[in-house]
């Protein structure tokens, strides 16, 4: 809950992927893809509620072995490739109503822990901000980015002086796609997750792996690998 209100978690999963084709159900650690993000969910103490959207009958029959719940069959309209993430979510807090937080949960992000999902939830609350998204520190520094103009000329992204040492560089950090928590309301009228309201949750790049292609899902199985007898812990 947050501030006494339930939290309702999505995990969306549809059919027909062309990156990685059946990439949700796809073995990684001797399990599903998908069971990562269920095991992490049904752990989180602060999510009320966990449910997964999907169109495809072997993803929703996976889900339910692993314990999810599939309170009803994503329309076709709702499947496509163009389809955003964010009509998913709203589909669901739709057909669920009366709970006023949401928190999206993609399978593809099978690393995150349930102590990740109630980390964003904690800082959402104690910001008192409408939402709050997980992040990594970003590998490239946008400090040390060139548009290439005319003549194949280099101009900075970012106009000023440049950093010649990376360690006087400024962090910078992108979203990893693992847990994404947003006020209801506020995500209904906003149609996303980020606006200069949001907060972040910080998150190791060790757990931001995020799987859509067959390159992502060796590096996942060679993760896995290495760490098989050692569970994965907040500080790894």
């Amino acid at each position: 809950m947050i501030d006494s209100q339930p939290v309702l978690a999505v995990i969306p999963a549809r059919g027909g992927s062309k990156g990685l084709p059946g990439k949700n159900i796809r073995p990684a650690g001797g399990k599903p893809l998908i069971a990562w993000t269920i095991e992490a969910a049904r752990g989180a103490r602060r999510l009320d509620r966990v449910i997964l959207s999907s169109d495809d009958e072997a993803i929703i029959a996976v889900a339910r072995e692993w314990g999810c719940e599939v309170p009803f069959v994503r329309e076709a309209r709702l499947a496509g490739d163009e389809t955003p993430t964010i009509d998913v979510v709203l589909d669901a807090l739709s057909r669920l109503p009366g709970y006023p937080w949401v928190v999206l949960l993609q399978p593809t992000s099978p690393l995150r822990l349930a102590s990740d999902i109630d980390g964003a939830i904690d800082r959402c609350e104690r910001s008192s901000a409408p939402s709050c998204v997980s992040v990594r520190e970003a590998q490239e520094n946008p400090h040390w980015m060139y548009r290439l103009g005319e003549g194949g000329r280099l101009s900075p992204v970012i106009a000023g002086a440049v950093p010649t040492r990376r360690q006087d560089l400024p962090p910078v950090y992108v979203p990893n796609g693992a847990v994404y928590v947003a006020r209801a309301d506020w995500l209904a009228r906003e149609r996303k997750f980020i606006t200069t309201d949001t907060v972040a949750y910080e998150m190791p790049a060790r757990r931001s792996l995020d799987v859509d292609t067959e390159s992502d899902l060796f590096q996942l199985q060679a993760i896995l690998g290495e760490k098989k007898d050692v569970p994965l812990s907040p500080t790894t």
